[in-house]
């Protein structure tokens, strides 16, 4: 339930898209991968540490490890 809750606020805070893409079978870890779309990797780059930064204050998740990709 605290993956669900976590993923729609993300959606509609940083209008992300956002989906579990591991760890499906524990239950107490998950992988939560969020994409942003546009032409500013500036931009994309101060969306996620806003949201990354959301997460951390949110106290029902820890963040274990953060990748990015830009293409």
């Amino acid at each position: 339930m605290v993956v669900k809750s976590l993923k729609e606020r993300l959606q509609a805070r940083f209008r992300v898209s956002v989906a579990e893409t591991g760890h499906h079978d524990v239950w107490t870890r998950a992988e939560i991968t969020a994409a942003v779309v546009t032409s500013d990797s500036g931009h994309a780059d101060s969306v996620l540490e806003k949201l990354d930064r959301f997460v951390e204050g949110d106290g029902r998740a820890i963040i274990l490890r953060v990748e990015r990709s830009y293409r």
